[in-house]
């Protein structure tokens, strides 16, 4: 296998599992990262609060920040690269956030590129649909959510709406405004 130099780009997708029509990011990072720096890549771009455990599954490893609490041991994930654990395009692994609704991304390495002179990463550069809500309950919770907020008639309508407000409307997404945000985790 040829060795890679240490400023390659990785195009990957995040698609938030479990979830029809999917949600989804494609972002441009340097593969030089370690996961922390990816884990909040991934927060900021797809949207969530960043309030939750979370962990990296890569071939049956498990890659996080270790502490004393932990159920089963894992890899410290700030000593680990990007690059080191894909090192090769259509690499796939899961990115799992909020231990209790149980979130996991498929994260796919599409491209291992060289960067672009003047380009800032990281950096998305496409995306589908708003993330749900923190602590709506997974994926039934969230087809539940969805179910309520669009049906007047709905028992659980009135306090969805009073908790999530008016503003959420789940096939929105923003790109320019998690580029604003992604700038600060460069």
């Amino acid at each position: 296998m040829t060795k890679r130099p240490q400023n390659q780009v990785y195009q990957i997708k995040v698609t938030l599992k479990g979830i029809r029509p999917p949600i989804w990011r494609r972002l441009l990072v340097p593969g030089n990262i370690d996961l922390y720096e990816l884990h909040n890549i991934i927060q900021v771009a797809m949207g969530w609060e960043n309030y939750h455990l979370h962990q990296f599954i890569i071939d049956g490893e498990y890659f996080s920040i270790p502490s004393e609490d932990d159920w089963e041991p894992v890899k410290d994930e700030r000593k680990i690269r990007l690059s080191r654990v894909a090192p090769f395009e259509r690499r796939k692994f899961v990115y799992e956030y909020d231990f209790g609704d149980s979130w996991e991304h498929e994260i796919l390495v599409e491209k291992i590129m060289d960067p672009v002179p003047g380009q800032v990463y990281p950096v998305c550069i496409k995306g589908k649909r708003a993330c749900p809500p923190e602590d709506v309950g997974g994926v039934p919770g969230y087809y539940g959510f969805l179910e309520a907020i669009h049906d007047p008639n709905h028992e659980w309508h009135e306090e969805y709406s009073e908790w999530i407000g008016d503003e959420f409307d789940p096939e929105k997404f923003d790109l320019d405004k998690v580029n604003a945000m992604l700038k600060g985790t460069a």
